[in-house]
């Protein structure tokens, strides 16, 4: 099993509910009496008004992204913290975490005059560690993984006496971020559908589902998750708690591979549905985002506004009133590259396509003709026989007026043979940046694209174990601004060796996928 940083390993420590698990007056009394406004404010429900007359429902905006430290977690850490016993608060609590919950509880640890010791992967990026620091919290850095920083919070609760104070599957944590409906119901006391929420463990949407349905059930309770990290939408088809094998890296604020015991025990009854959504309508909704409200979300919570356009066009609703929650904004700026580079991927604004065209002159010419007004964003080509050439193509599409599909088509109609791409994430991740020939010759080639993390020496580590027993034929690696690198490579691995091969690369450690038969590898560097 791969289970990644923020992978919500820290749900092992975690006893079942008990069999008499709280019921949602219970939940709703908890939520109303819940001291959050002693460090959190409550937070505007802001009309997105681009978005209402693009999508023709009225959608509304809950701002989590205001409160003091940029994201709704410091409602639970702080609920938490305030039910703990006195001789608990003097003990201080401890907990491992690398993004939002890390600084909430920092802050919300302040305010009570309580000691937090938070234990942080090594590989934690400066600015959450300086986050953390400057809010009071004791950081310990420790371990290059999310687990391992977990195991060493533990430790530490049976050496010091610490109270563990967990991210998310906790009743009072659950009751601190249902605040947040309490606020949406009184500040849209009319006409409300529906309300759509990011769901990592489930603490936010447990919350929100608990007061909304036991006050005002007609109203929709919509989770969203990355199509990668759909950890409740796989518990709910099952019927019970399920561990992810793997889970996604983009949304890492919701990297989570199982539901929380407590969350799921809400969920599974009063949660109407889950959407999921891909990397790129997550970065094509953080544009959304800033254009209704100049602010800059982070991908985790961006998924609402993601959510609600897929409902939306799925449904073909009209004059309904939509709530997204956008959870948090604590993204770091270098990766802001990554998503302006998806976002018009996702929004359905850019194609990228593979075309075979004559290698004569005016045959660009030709194909530019071809694409009619069309404005070309990105155009990658070299010789590469006598006779034809391959060439990589962005180009500007509309999804109502002018859709992919049609481009596609009214290419190949005009003799053109072309291969869509745009879905394609070796072409996205690395064929564009590396369009450049065919080798000459490249026997017992294989092509792996992997995923590992950012930090120290972790590159070399890899290339180190990759190049110990067959020759690396290619190489393709780019930092995305996050906290994990993207790499493709290709292998030297003859016939006779080739059963060797998972072993090996399952001893590095890292996620890869086998791209030796994607087509666009075999279109421009095959």
């Amino acid at each position: 099993m791969v289970v990644r940083r923020g992978a919500g390993v820290d749900s092992l420590i975690l006893c079942k509910p008990p069999a008499n698990a709280l019921m949602l007056e219970d939940y709703v009394k908890k939520i109303l009496t819940s001291r959050v406004y002693d460090v959190a404010v409550e937070t505007p429900l802001q009309a997105a008004n681009q978005l209402t007359e693009r999508l023709g429902n009225q959608i509304l905006l809950k701002r989590e992204d205001l409160q003091p430290v940029y994201s709704f977690k410091i409602r639970g850490a702080y609920n938490k913290l305030a039910q703990l016993t006195a001789e608990e608060q003097a003990r201080g609590v401890v907990t491992a975490s690398a993004g939002n919950h890390a600084q909430g509880l920092a802050l919300a640890a302040k305010k009570l005059g309580v000691a937090a010791t938070i234990v942080m992967p090594k590989t934690t990026p400066e600015i959450k560690v300086h986050g953390v620091r400057s809010r009071g919290g004791i950081v310990v850095l420790h371990g290059d993984s999310f687990p391992e920083a977990l195991a060493h919070s533990l430790k530490l609760v049976e050496e010091q006496g610490y109270t563990y104070i967990h991210p998310y599957d906790d009743p009072h944590t659950i009751a601190g971020q249902g605040t947040i409906a309490m606020e949406i119901l009184r500040q849209q006391q009319g006409q409300l559908d529906a309300i759509f929420v990011p769901v990592g463990g489930g603490g936010l949407i447990a919350g929100i589902a608990a007061y909304v349905k036991y006050l005002r059930p007609e109203i929709k309770v919509i989770g969203v998750e990355p199509d990668d990290s759909n950890c409740l939408q796989v518990a709910m088809a099952a019927g019970e708690r399920v561990v992810l094998p793997q889970v996604g890296l983009f949304a890492d604020g919701v990297a989570v591979a199982q539901i929380g015991a407590f969350t799921f025990d809400i969920c599974k009854s009063y949660v109407d549905e889950v959407i999921t959504v891909s990397t790129d309508e997550i970065c094509a909704a953080i544009k959304d985002i800033y254009d209704d409200t100049r602010s800059i979300t982070e991908p985790a919570g961006a998924l609402s506004v993601a959510g609600i356009k897929k409902y939306v066009e799925r449904e073909g609703c009209t004059g309904q009133v939509l709530v997204g929650i956008d959870s948090g904004a604590n993204v770091n700026f270098d990766r802001l590259r990554h998503v302006a580079e998806r976002a018009e991927l996702g929004e359905g604004r850019e194609a990228i396509i593979a075309v075979t065209i004559p290698e004569q002159p005016g045959s660009f010419k030709a194909f530019c003709e071809a694409l009619g007004k069309r404005q070309i964003t990105e155009f990658n080509y070299r010789y590469h026989t006598g006779s034809e050439a391959h060439i990589f193509v962005g180009v500007q599409t509309h999804p109502e007026t002018d859709p992919r599909v049609a481009l596609v088509q009214g290419l190949r109609d005009k003799g053109f043979p072309v291969l869509d791409l745009t879905d394609n994430e070796l072409a996205k991740l690395h064929i564009r940046h590396m369009v450049g020939g065919h080798a000459a010759a490249v026997p017992d080639e294989c092509v792996y694209r992997f995923e590992f993390p950012e930090r120290p020496g972790a590159l070399f580590n890899f290339l180190q174990k990759l190049g110990g027993r067959w020759n690396i034929s290619m190489f393709h690696y780019r930092n995305h601004g996050a906290a994990d690198g993207r790499v493709v490579a290709g292998l030297q691995v003859p016939t006779a060796e080739r059963e060797l091969l998972p072993a090996a690369l399952a001893e590095i450690g890292y996620p890869y996928w086998d791209e030796s038969d994607n087509p666009a590898y075999k279109l421009f560097l095959g």
